[in-house]
Formats: structure tokens, C-alpha cells, sequence
């Protein structure tokens, strides 16, 4: 079951899962958790294995999950009081972040396991309490690295600032309709030419969609060659998690294929749409 641990995580409001005024999980602190626990546990037609929490995503920290656990076990002893059994698994749920940017410095999967068994286990020393089965939900982890969106520039401009600084705006061939995490949440991105090496000074850029929105950011600040050109490629790491899986067809844009590279072999996973395919649900006369 879904808790609410009030654990105020350091990332963006719209990814912040577990502090009280959002829609998710059943309130701790307010006591409606530990009621629907009991409640779960005594209905004939559900079988309650534990406590399920999350508390944000894009983490870089341990010290959110430390207090989620400390209060997650605490319920769990609350419930054994209550009903004189205790739940066999506690799932901490996701959210481990990941080096969309050189600035981001994510820990690894196993040092973070390691961290939570150690937890786990002092709270359960601390209140009596037999170890859960511990899960998590390591999904950004795993698919978010292994993925490179790729981008065709269409044009670039250069705008004068105050102060005599610049910004090269870079156009795309993409945008928000396939990557809406930047005009979501201010997701924050890294960016390279994919295709060749330059030797030319570094300029501030942003890189920006083909969309009819002044919100259509891919990446708001990153520094490219001052000779990039129309017809380069842009490569965008980090884009295996939530870029083609969130995706959308926004101003009637076909979504981009997913193309899978294996010991310099290309094979297409999802094909590129066409207009038809955004046609064949239309019915009118």
C-alpha cells in the first residue's frame, strides 16, 4: 500500500512525490495510513504484503531516504501493535538519479542497496521488528543512460544580450512532442555534435524545438562550437527514460523511430510514424 512519508525531497515540485499536499499515497502523519492498513489486512478480498513509499525522482541523496524508512518502519511497528502480525515487504520505491549534466553525480544502484539494507536493518533492530523483503524501482537507473536522442539542426541565430554577452539559439527537428520533461519540470540536459569534432570556440547556446511555444526548450543553457551549422547533429544523452515514453503527438508531429546500436549494428525497435498513422483514427465524411 502507498504511503505519504511527508519527506520533502530536494527536486523539482512536479517530481516531488511524498510531502503531504499532492495527490499521492495515504497520509502517515495524519493516521489515514495506518487505518487503511488495518483496513487492507482485514478484507477477505485483498491480501496486504507491506508499505510502499516514493518519494521523488532525479535523487541524489540518501538522507530523503533515511527518513522515509524511519518513518515507514515506525508504521509498520504501529500495524504489528495493532493487529499482531508483521508486514513481510517494504518497497522504497525509485527515483535514483541519474548524469543528465557533468554537474549531476548520481551514486550507483548497489552503493544505494547497501545503504537501504543498512537502514532497514537499524530500524528494525531498534523497534523489534523481523527484516522485510526490501525492494526498489531502479528504472531510470537502468534505461535512462543507454539512450541518445539525435537531432537535426534547422537553423541558428545568434541574439545579442545586455551587457555584451550573446546566445546562439539553436533550432531542432524535434521538441516538447518528444521530450517533455524540459518544459514540464526543467529537466536539464547536456548536448554534443554528434557527428563531427571541431576545433572552433565554445559559444553559450539553447537549444530549442520546432514547436509554436516559447516554452519549447530542449536545453537551456549548454555550451557548443560557435561553428555549429545547419544540417549538424545533436546529440542529447540520457534519454532512454523519459523521452519516446512520454512522448506525444503535439501539434499533429509523427513521434521519432527508437533505433537500438549493438557491436556497430543498427536494427529499428520502433518504427518512425507517418501521417497516416496520425490520420487512420479520423472518421469524418
Amino acid at each position: 500500500m502507498r504511503v505519504t512519508t511527508g519527506v520533502e525531497a530536494h527536486t523539482h515540485e512536479y517530481i516531488a512525490t511524498a510531502h503531504e499536499d499532492q495527490k499521492f499515497g495515504l497520509s502517515i502523519m495524519g493516521g489515514m495510513a495506518l487505518t487503511a492498513l488495518v483496513r487492507c489486512h482485514s478484507s477477505e478480498f485483498l491480501e496486504l504484503r507491506g508499505i510502499h513509499s516514493h518519494i521523488g525522482s532525479q535523487i541524489f541523496e540518501t538522507l530523503g531516504f533515511e527518513v522515509a524508512i524511519r518513518r515507514t518502519m515506525k508504521l509498520a511497528s504501529q500495524f504489528r501493535t495493532a493487529t499482531g502480525v508483521e508486514l513481510p515487504e517494504l518497497d522504497l520505491g525509485g527515483g535514483f538519479g541519474i548524469a543528465y549534466t557533468a554537474g549531476d553525480t548520481p551514486q550507483t544502484t548497489t552503493d544505494l542497496a547497501a545503504a537501504f539494507e543498512e537502514m532497514v536493518e537499524h530500524e528494525c533492530r531498534a523497534l523489534g521488528l523481523g527484516r522485510p523483503a526490501l525492494s526498489i524501482e531502479p528504472g531510470r537507473a537502468i534505461c535512462g543512460p543507454s539512450g541518445v536522442a539525435i537531432y537535426r539542426v534547422g537553423t541558428v541565430k545568434t541574439v545579442e544580450l545586455e551587457g555584451g554577452r550573446s546566445r546562439v539559439y539553436i533550432s531542432v527537428d524535434g521538441g516538447m512532442s518528444d521530450n517533455i520533461r524540459p518544459a514540464l519540470y526543467a529537466a536539464e540536459y547536456s548536448a554534443a555534435i554528434a557527428e563531427r569534432t571541431s576545433d572552433a570556440e565554445a559559444v553559450l547556446c539553447r537549444v530549442v524545438g520546432k514547436h509554436c511555444e516559447g516554452g519549447d526548450i530542449l536545453i537551456r543553457d549548454v555550451f557548443l562550437p560557435s561553428d555549429v551549422a545547419i544540417g549538424d547533429l545533436i546529440a542529447v544523452p540520457g534519454s532512454g527514460a523519459y523521452a519516446r515514453s512520454m512522448a506525444s503527438n503535439y501539434n499533429q508531429i509523427p513521434k521519432p523511430p527508437v533505433v537500438s546500436v549493438k557491436d556497430g549494428v543498427t536494427s529499428v525497435m520502433l518504427r518512425r510514424e507517418t501521417l497516416d498513422d496520425l490520420m487512420r483514427l479520423d472518421v469524418g465524411q
